[in-house]
């Protein structure tokens, strides 16, 4: 867990400010996506990310966890089965920070903290993939040169012995 910040909390008490945070999270597995102020979502990230990974565990105290945090059971459903389906493969980064431009009534920094949906696909795994597609193809390859030496040493062999009859009839 992160360390709390010193000073003025969110909210002004830490029960107000953990109610927001879990709210908001709430909101984020409902909208998948969600425009807030820049120093909410960095607050959001690390509450969102723990609920999601406690989702992808799926087990019941998991399931209760989660229901501690958030009250919505149609949430809580949705973020246990088709937001942690998503994120199965993902090992860690849930969410995405962009900012955008200033609030217009006074000019906090705002930003849209949003779902991670893409497929994941790591470079290591990506690289593991090409190996094996190689090794397969390798001996299929290595298979084919061998029956192409054994036409062309036939092929030879028939040359050599035509060049020699034609050698002979001269």
């Amino acid at each position: 867990m992160p360390t709390p910040t010193k000073g003025p909390r969110l909210g002004g008490s830490p029960t107000h400010e953990r109610q927001m945070l879990n709210n908001m999270a709430a909101q984020l597995f409902e909208h998948k996506q969600i425009t807030t102020t820049v120093t909410k979502a960095k607050r959001l990230r690390p509450v969102a990310e723990r609920m999601i990974t406690n989702a992808k565990k799926g087990d019941l105290a998991a399931r209760r966890r989660v229901l501690g945090q958030i009250s919505d059971k149609s949430v809580v459903h949705e973020l246990f089965t088709s937001i942690a389906e998503a994120m199965a493969e993902r090992p860690g980064g849930y969410t995405r920070i962009t900012k955008i431009g200033p609030r217009p009534g006074d000019n906090a920094p705002m930003a849209v903290i949003e779902l991670v949906l893409e497929p994941y696909s790591p470079k290591q795994a990506t690289v593991k993939e090409a190996e094996q597609a190689t090794a397969a193809a390798a001996p299929a390859e290595e298979e084919a040169p061998v029956e192409a030496e054994v036409v062309d040493e036939a092929s030879e062999e028939a040359s050599a012995e035509a060049d020699a009859e034609a050698a002979e009839d001269k």
